[in-house]
């Protein structure tokens, strides 16, 4: 398993203020009060608000639960929307957001944002430490879909009440209208490629 930081010239801090900046913009945007996205979110008041102050790094498990009660995908909450602007076809690696869970250690790669060149089909590579989880409750919002294909490793996905066990080359076509829990199995880290595109 490859060992990637986030891409050369951002500051360790730049995902978390950037976490920070597009979960309150997406909350006044919705015209949710702290109370309102507590509520919809299970996450605490205070907790929302150290996210929106860049005292606190968010964990998956936060950042979905954040995610479900605004209905939005994470991606949204991962990107810049200035890049959204001005869309290239080429999206070198290097320009792809890059993101650490500081508790479980995942790893999320940007490789292509939903709509940005027209497509609709979002592109997220996953890295998921040995033996780590991470769960995410069923999404508030407009349903999507997700195609999982896996790369390296195993990895158990419970998709609501149905559970499966994936192997490289193995896909999954899932959506976010049930909770989600990723899981790596086995004695090694695992890898797979998610796309998503609008229900």
């Amino acid at each position: 398993m490859r060992n990637e930081s986030p891409p050369s010239g951002e500051a360790p801090g730049h995902i978390d203020a950037l976490i920070a900046t597009r979960l309150l913009a997406l909350r006044q945007a919705k015209g949710l009060s702290l109370a309102e996205l507590a509520e919809l979110s299970g996450v605490s008041k205070a907790m929302i608000s150290k996210v929106e102050r860049a005292q606190s790094s968010p964990t998956a498990v936060l950042l979905g639960r954040l995610a479900a009660g605004l209905g939005v995908s994470l991606a949204q909450l991962l990107t810049d929307e200035k890049e959204k602007e001005a869309p290239q076809r080429l999206r070198t690696k290097a320009m792809q957001e890059v993101w650490r869970d500081p508790e479980a250690g995942y790893l999320r790669r940007q490789v292509a944002e939903r709509g940005a060149t027209g497509s609709g089909v979002e592109l997220v590579e996953v890295e998921l430490p040995r033996s780590a989880q991470v769960g995410y409750p069923r999404w508030s919002g407009k349903p999507y879909r997700q195609c999982l294909w896996m790369l390296e490793g195993a990895l158990r996905v419970d998709y609501g009440d149905e559970r499966f066990e994936l192997s490289p080359g193995d896909c999954l076509d899932f959506g976010v209208d049930r909770p989600l829990v990723f899981k790596a199995l086995g004695r090694t880290a695992c890898r797979y490629l998610l796309a998503a595109s609008a229900d």
